[in-house]
């Protein structure tokens, strides 16, 4: 059962993931990156099927590799989540919340920025 759950939502991020590739507005890289770790623990036949596909090269495979991201693949996945993350910090109205959302913020652009090498 817990395999067919991973394939499911593996499926749904592909899903996710490719409307990425035509619609810049969603991030690519993070609902691919799911995929993958939806495949393997799924099933070795689908990721191995993934990981040998033309998406998956095309966007995964040097930060996989060599822990490294294009510059636009950096920016757009910041862009994205920290649009996402700008809604709660507005409507929120909840200090504790708000210095969380910040801390996530500092966060993620350090681990971005200094621990992924950019391609």
């Amino acid at each position: 059962m817990h395999r067919f759950i991973y394939l499911t939502i593996g499926f749904i991020f592909l899903a996710l993931g490719l409307l990425g590739v035509v619609f810049p507005v969603l991030p690519t890289t993070p609902f691919l990156l799911a995929t993958s770790f939806c495949f393997a623990k799924g099933s070795d036949r689908f990721h191995r099927w993934f990981t040998e596909t033309k998406i998956y090269k095309n966007n995964l495979e040097s930060f996989v590799n060599e822990r490294a991201m294009t510059l636009k693949t950096k920016i757009c996945t910041l862009a994205f989540a920290s649009i996402m993350l700008l809604f709660p910090l507005i409507f929120v109205d909840v200090l504790a919340f708000r210095l969380f959302i910040i801390a996530l913020y500092i966060i993620k652009y350090y681990y971005f920025i200094f621990r992924i090498k950019t391609v």
